[in-house]
C-alpha cells in the first residue's frame, strides 16, 4: 500500500512538474512590433493590441497615461493610447494576470519601408558601405525587419524586433529606408522608426488582398491564378505577401509608407496603370488612417542607351503608369532616371535615392519649404511648327543642368514617326520642333529603357519621363 501510494505521489509530482513548466495560457502577450526599442507614431491614437485570456481585463500604462481593455471571447484586446509627442524613452507596461515590461520605447515618426529587390538591398551593398556603416550611430532612429512570409491567409502577427540603428545593426538593412530615416532624422529632429516589409523579384499583385483582386473583372487573370492555387506558398503569387507581411502590420500607427518595386510589373505596364493605385488604396483602407502618404520611386534607367526617341519601351510604360499613380491624394513620387546602372537592376546609389524621397516627405507631409520633385509634364500647345510644353514642379526655373543643349525630346507628326526635336526652354516651359516636322501633334521626352533626357529644374531634379500621346502601337503584344 505504501508502495502504491509512493507510486501516485510521484506520479502526481511528475505531472506538476510538466504543467508548471508548461505556459499559462492566460498570460497577457504582445506581437513583434510592441516590443523594446520600439517607435511610436506621435500625434496618433496608436493601438496596443495583443491577447490574453477570455474576458481578462488588461491595462497599459507609459508616460503617464493609463488604458484598460478587456480581452474578448477569442481572447483578443486592444487600446488606443491618447496622442503623445516626439520623446522618450519611455518604459511602457501592459499587466493583467502576469506583467510585461516593453523596455526603451520612442515616441516619433514612423514609416513602412516596402516593395521588391531595390527596397531590399542592403546598406552593406549601397556606395561607400564601410563609410556608411561606421558613421550609423542613430540611436534614435529604429528598425524593424519583418521576416519573409507568404500566406494563403491574413496573419496576425509577424516576426522580426525592434533595434537601434548602429554599426552592428544598420548593415542588413534597407539602403533606401535607411537613408531616408536618416534625412528625416536630421531634419525634423525627431526619433524615427522604420519598418522593412519588402521581398525581392515581386509583383504588385503579391502585396495586395485578395477582396480587391477579386472585386475587379480588370484583374481576372490575376484571380485565376488564386483560384487554379498554388502547390506551396510562394512569394510572387497574388494576395501571399500582403497576407503574410502587410497585414499583420495595419494595426501599428505609421506616418506613411515609402515603396520601390514595379521592376516585376514591367511586362504588364498597362495594367499596372490600375493595380498600383488599387494596392495604395487597399493598404490605406486596411490601416485605417485615412489616406496616409504614400512616395514611390520611379524606376531607374537600365539596358542599351536610347538611339533612337521612338524605339518600344516596357520601361517607359511603367514609368508611365507609376507618374500616373500621383494623381492618387497624398502621394510623390521620386524620379532616379539619372542614377541608374545599364547594366544591373540594383543600381547602387541608394543614398540619392532615400535622401530624394525624404525631400518628398518634408515638402509635402512636413510642410518644408524645399524642391522635392523634378519637372512634371502637364499640358501642351501646338504653336505652328512648334510645341510648348508646360510643367509642374519646376523648382526656381528649368535648365539643362550641366550639359548645355537640352536632348532626349522626339516630336511626330500625324504619321507617328517620331524623330528627334529641336528643343530650347522658355520661361518655365520648353518649346520643341524639328525641320523634318512642319505639323507636329505629339511629343516624347526620355521615352526609352536608358533615355538621354537631360532636363531638370534648378533645384538640382530631374524631370520625370513623359508623353503628350496615347499611342498604343509600342505597346501592342505587350499586355
Amino acid at each position: 500500500m505504501k508502495r502504491r501510494f509512493g507510486m501516485f505521489a510521484a506520479l502526481a509530482c511528475l505531472v506538476g512538474a510538466v504543467l508548471a513548466a508548461r505556459p499559462a495560457s492566460a498570460n497577457v502577450s504582445l506581437p513583434a512590433l510592441i516590443g523594446d526599442n520600439m517607435v511610436l507614431q506621435q500625434g496618433i491614437a496608436a493601438r496596443i493590441w495583443g491577447t490574453a485570456e477570455p474576458g481578462e481585463r488588461v491595462t497599459v500604462r507609459i508616460a503617464g497615461q493609463e488604458q484598460s481593455a478587456q480581452a474578448s471571447a477569442k481572447g483578443r484586446w486592444q487600446v488606443r493610447l491618447h496622442p503623445m509627442r516626439a520623446g522618450g524613452p519611455y518604459e511602457m507596461t501592459v499587466s493583467g494576470k502576469n506583467l510585461v515590461k516593453v523596455r526603451n520605447v520612442l515616441v516619433g515618426e514612423v514609416w513602412v519601408c516596402s516593395g521588391q529587390s531595390n527596397m531590399v538591398w542592403p546598406v552593406r551593398y549601397s556606395v561607400n558601405p564601410q563609410y556608411e556603416i561606421a558613421e550609423a550611430r542613430y540611436s534614435r532612429i529604429r528598425l524593424f525587419s519583418v521576416a519573409l512570409t507568404a500566406a494563403p491567409g491574413p496573419q496576425r502577427d509577424v516576426k522580426g524586433k525592434w533595434v537601434e540603428c548602429s554599426p552592428k545593426t544598420v548593415g542588413g538593412f534597407s539602403a533606401v529606408g535607411y537613408f531616408f530615416g536618416r534625412e528625416l532624422h536630421e531634419a525634423l529632429r525627431a526619433p524615427i522608426g522604420l519598418v522593412n516589409s519588402s521581398v525581392g523579384g515581386t509583383p504588385a499583385e503579391a502585396w495586395t488582398s485578395l477582396s480587391e483582386l477579386t472585386a475587379d473583372p480588370d484583374f481576372e487573370q490575376i484571380a485565376a491564378r488564386l483560384r487554379s492555387g498554388p502547390a506551396k506558398p510562394e512569394f510572387i503569387t497574388p494576395t501571399y505577401l500582403y497576407n503574410g507581411m502587410i497585414a499583420p502590420l495595419t494595426p501599428y500607427a505609421i506616418r506613411g509608407v515609402i515603396w520601390y518595386q514595379g521592376e516585376s510589373n514591367v511586362v504588364r505596364a498597362q495594367q499596372y496603370r490600375k493595380l498600383f493605385p488599387t494596392m495604395i488604396r487597399n493598404w490605406r483602407k486596411a490601416w485605417r488612417q485615412g489616406d496616409f502618404p504614400f512616395l514611390f520611386v520611379q524606376l531607374a534607367n537600365i539596358l542599351e542607351v536610347q538611339k533612337q526617341p521612338d524605339a518600344p519601351s516596357a520601361w517607359a510604360e511603367l514609368r508611365e503608369a507609376q507618374l500616373m499613380a500621383l494623381s492618387a491624394p497624398n502621394t510623390a513620387m521620386a524620379v532616379t532616371i539619372d542614377i541608374g546602372d545599364a547594366v544591373d537592376i540594383h543600381p547602387k546609389n541608394k543614398q540619392e535615392v532615400g535622401w530624394r524621397l525624404a525631400q518628398a516627405a518634408l515638402g509635402t507631409v512636413y510642410g518644408r519649404n524645399v524642391v522635392y520633385s523634378g519637372p512634371i509634364y502637364d499640358r501642351m500647345e501646338v504653336e505652328g511648327n512648334r510645341i510648348r510644353l508646360h510643367f509642374k514642379q519646376v523648382g526656381g526655373g528649368l535648365t539643362p543642368n550641366w550639359m548645355g543643349k537640352l536632348r532626349g525630346f522626339g516630336i511626330a507628326g500625324e504619321d507617328r514617326r517620331f524623330v528627334w526635336a529641336d528643343a530650347k526652354i522658355e520661361g518655365e516651359s520648353v518649346l520643341a520642333s524639328s525641320d523634318q516636322v512642319p505639323n507636329p501633334v505629339a511629343v516624347r521626352y526620355g521615352w526609352a529603357d536608358n533615355p538621354i533626357g537631360n532636363l531638370y529644374n534648378k533645384g538640382g531634379f530631374p524631370a520625370s519621363p513623359f508623353r503628350t500621346d496615347d499611342w498604343a502601337a509600342a505597346a501592342a503584344g505587350r499586355q
